[in-house]
């Protein structure tokens, strides 16, 4: 599917600011658009818990998938929360240190520790882990040794190769402790719309959080994340690069929606008190749960697409268990990013290069019998 301008215009209305129409064309079914070429047959479980209490709601989230998590968690000899820092002074764009709470809370009684909470900000990590409260939770969580760790400044990464706007191979260094296969991942992340890639969850979370950049005081400066930003197709596809390399060493995904950002996300956007928490080991289904309660068609999200096709996780909402609250009763539909008709031109086709070369030197297949 592809929304022409015209198209588009139809759909969303005559503009963004009251996106009625626009709301209807999320919220409408429908089936995902590409054939799967290593899609998952099995079915996955999600929890999606509606409460009062931000704390509680990450706590019962985790213990509605108990018996997913801790056959994961055995054996593992340290815990890495990802929390998203994408801005370092804006709170609502930053995940709430009650999150983690309810993280740690639920890790208490199951893993002694060490847990560590490790970011790498697009601005300074450890400015981000002191404005957010990050720091008080290494007293209060003393018996799980809780550290923090900015990835930026410790500096121990692997390199994988990603595609530049030209379609060439690039160089990208992804932080080595979430790709620790002594490490038990949790994705702390948050409900979001975004600028780029139409929302970030669980996985966007993930694969634009591993790239580093230079520490302060470090010179030149360079920034890795930056090489994901290279158009409007191939940021999807670098997406999914990364989540290939980093998928067998997530272990959960903890969504929190309490109070979610809409608009011009993923750090200018304004709240909406969804009150909800999601949690599953499956960060794909996990992440098409969220779609769902934030009204996003997920035609429209070129990332988790592609994750789906090729099996990172479950993408089909059919074959999705969820426990807990209805996704009818808490789905509350959010306002996109004002560029959001830019953001969907991924799905059209690519005029900007012949579609094919050679015709004219072919030779007939009848030649050949």
């Amino acid at each position: 599917m592809f929304f022409s301008r015209r198209h588009f215009l139809q759909v969303a209305g005559t503009g963004l600011l009251l996106p009625t129409r626009l709301l209807r064309a999320q919220q409408a079914p429908a089936a995902a658009p590409h054939q799967p070429v290593h899609g998952l047959t099995g079915r996955s479980k999600v929890a999606l818990i509606h409460g009062a209490n931000r704390r509680k709601n990450a706590y019962d989230a985790l213990v509605a998938i108990d018996d997913q998590i801790l056959p994961k968690l055995q054996g593992r000899k340290y815990v890495v929360i990802k929390p998203n820092n994408v801005s370092t002074v804006n709170p609502l764009a930053a995940t709430n240190v009650d999150a983690l709470r309810g993280i740690l809370d639920y890790l208490a009684p199951r893993f002694r520790g060490p847990v560590v909470i490790a970011e790498s900000s697009a601005g300074e990590t450890l400015e981000g882990f002191e404005n957010f409260g990050y720091t008080r939770l290494v007293p209060e969580y003393r018996a799980q040794k809780v550290s923090l760790v900015d990835l930026n400044r410790e500096a121990r990464y692997e390199t994988i190769p990603l595609i530049d706007y030209d379609l060439h191979v690039v160089p990208v260094r992804l932080a080595a402790r979430l790709l620790d296969p002594a490490a038990f991942v949790i994705c702390s992340a948050i409900l979001k719309t975004h600028n780029a890639v139409v929302v970030t969850l669980s996985v966007k979370n993930m694969v634009l959080g591993a790239p580093l950049h230079s520490a302060p005081g470090e010179s030149p400066k360079w920034n890795h994340k930056r090489k994901y930003h290279t158009g409007i197709r191939q940021t999807h596809y670098n997406m999914l690069l990364t989540a290939q390399r980093m998928q067998p060493n997530w272990g959960v995904a903890l969504i929190d929606g309490f109070e979610g950002m809409e608009g011009n996300g993923p750090s200018s956007g304004t709240p909406v008190a969804s009150r909800i928490a999601i949690a599953s080991t499956d960060f794909i289904a996990a992440d098409r749960v969220a779609l769902e309660t934030m009204g996003v068609n997920a035609n429209w999200v070129g990332y988790l697409q592609y994750c789906g096709q090729v099996g990172l996780g479950q993408y089909d909402l059919s074959k999705i268990d969820v426990a807990g609250a209805s996704i009818a009763a808490v789905r509350k539909p959010y306002r996109l990013h004002a560029d959001i008709e830019r953001e969907l031109q991924w799905m059209g086709p690519m005029d900007d290069l012949p579609p094919r070369l050679g015709d004219r030197y072919e030779v007939p297949a009848k030649i050949f019998g």
